[in-house]
């Protein structure tokens, strides 16, 4: 597994980087739900919104810095949301934009409950 260099989590694996394409498409294209949480978003914002959305799903806790998402994931979700990859750079993991995202959590467990109940 590839993980960023100089960044020993302590709180368990890294994200892995190097994503088949298969892999990638199984696990971060956009549901119906996922956009309906993207479609008032833009730029910047709207890639990172998905992009946090979509880590979250997979890791079950938020990206730290830009770095930790995996490239392949930014490219593809990118095309998807129609936002230039290099617009990643731009989004932040703090503030009040950050913290609002957060609500992923919430929407996330809650798709969980519909699926189970």
């Amino acid at each position: 597994m590839s993980v960023v260099p100089g960044t020993e989590r302590e709180k368990g694996p890294t994200m892995r980087l190097n994503w088949s394409p298969e892999d990638v498409v199984a696990c971060w294209t956009l549901v119906d739900s996922d956009w309906k949480q993207v479609a008032n978003k833009s730029g910047p914002t709207r890639l990172g919104f998905a992009l946090t959305l979509k880590f979250f799903e997979q890791e079950g806790r938020f990206p730290e810095f830009t770095e930790e998402v995996p490239q392949a994931a930014v490219e593809y979700l990118a095309d998807l949301v129609k936002v230039p990859p290099a617009e990643f750079t731009k989004y932040s993991f703090t503030g009040r934009t950050a913290e609002y995202h957060r609500k992923i959590r919430g929407f996330v467990q809650q798709r969980v409950r519909m699926r189970s109940g």
